[in-house]
């Protein structure tokens, strides 16, 4: 056994101030690593006069990557269940003054240990959220970055929940499969093999998070999402981004240029199934899940039968298809739809936006959104 490991049993939680939640027996969290903590407030939220001590009905949360797709959206959820001070959203460019308006930031680079183990110990962090990653397309293009943020930022966070008994979420994705897995449904359990650094990364995660779960009773829990769609978030450098684009470009100048083929078929999911599978997933018992890693679905399609969709709504929609080798490549080895048949049995998941419900909101919030800021539209 490693030097400086520790079995966290309701005592030592006790004693360092962290539960271990769930209905299986007393999880055994270790420790690996020894750097010690300055006392400093990272956060005016976290002041023991404004903020109740963590409990099972009210979770401290960290999300790390908050201002990306999913972060932001996903805060304010979790803030209006468990109050506006237990949700601290994380990154490491400065947000946008909304974002400090509506709830505590602070500043966390995953690559740096100390400073995660620093905001953990003084927010007495009970569940992390961990959505700092670089895509496929972005990482792709940069290898040794997606390296460090996807694999050694995974691995900070891996230790650090352990050490200190969290509830840890980590996303993976469509990109975990590969050419050899099956695509039409891919199961929760099968051949993954991905061909990208950021397919790599995620089945990575997916199999060190079990092995803790396994071997320490780490509460590791990850969904694999579809290609997710919202009208808040520009594109991030994902293949599925066409998906988002598409809504911008048919209210701003009526054209789109997709990057993939008419016929490339690929999971979807709009945002608020994928923040509400998020929050439920979290919330389930422990002895409900069968597994540590499950699929969500919601719909899939092609780019030519989401433009026929919009152009229902606006006829105009002219679009060209130039495919781009790379992303094009990428879709080619992705599941044309997910089996989530064990996330429906095991805690009740189940999707409420098809696709002509996914257009409707997603035209009627750019078009707002667009007609708020004065710019034209389509």
């Amino acid at each position: 056994m490693l030097s400086g490991m520790r079995v966290c049993v309701p005592s030592a939680a006790t004693i360092f101030g962290s539960l271990c939640h769930g209905c299986r027996s007393p999880s055994r969290c270790s420790q690996f690593r020894g750097i010690s903590w300055s006392p400093r407030l990272i956060s005016r939220w976290n002041s023991r006069d404004s903020v109740d001590l963590p409990t099972e009905d009210n979770p401290r949360i960290l999300i790390t990557g908050g201002l990306g797709q999913l972060g932001v959206g996903l805060a304010e959820i979790l803030r209006k269940l468990y109050g506006t001070e237990n949700v601290i959203l994380s990154d490491i460019k400065k947000p946008p003054p909304e974002v400090y308006r509506n709830g505590p930031f602070v500043y966390a680079d995953v690559l740096d240990y100390k400073n995660l183990r620093e905001l953990v110990v003084n927010n007495r962090i009970t569940w992390l959220v961990h959505y700092s990653a670089l895509l496929s397309v972005v990482g792709e293009a940069n290898v040794a970055l997606a390296r460090k943020i996807n694999i050694t930022g995974l691995h900070n966070v891996l230790d650090l929940a352990l050490e200190s008994c969290l509830r840890l979420f980590v996303p993976s994705t469509i990109g975990a499969f590969g050419p050899t897995s099956p695509r039409d449904p891919a199961p929760d359990l099968c051949v993954q093999r991905p061909r990208t650094i950021y397919g790599v990364s995620k089945v990575h995660g997916e199999l060190m998070g079990e092995y803790l779960h396994h071997k320490y009773g780490l509460d590791f829990r990850c969904l694999r999402y579809p290609g997710v769609i919202s009208a808040n978030t520009q594109p991030g450098g994902g293949t599925t981004d066409y998906a988002v684009k598409i809504f911008h470009d048919a209210l701003s100048t009526g054209h789109h240029e997709c990057y993939l083929r008419p016929d490339t078929r690929l999971p979807m999911m709009h945002i608020g199934d994928c923040h509400r599978a998020t929050v439920e997933f979290m919330q389930a018992p422990e002895c409900q899940l069968s597994l540590r890693t499950y699929n969500i679905a919601a719909m899939s399609f092609t780019p030519e039968e989401v433009a026929t969709e919009i152009r229902k709504h606006l006829p105009h929609l002219k679009v060209t298809y130039n495919p781009d080798p790379v992303r094009q490549t990428i879709a080619d080895s992705w599941p044309v739809r997910f089996d989530d048949s064990n996330a429906r049995r095991d805690w009740g998941w189940k999707s409420t936006f098809g696709l002509e419900e996914l257009v409707s909101d997603m035209l009627s919030s750019i078009y707002e959104k667009r007609t708020n800021a004065g710019l034209p539209v389509s």
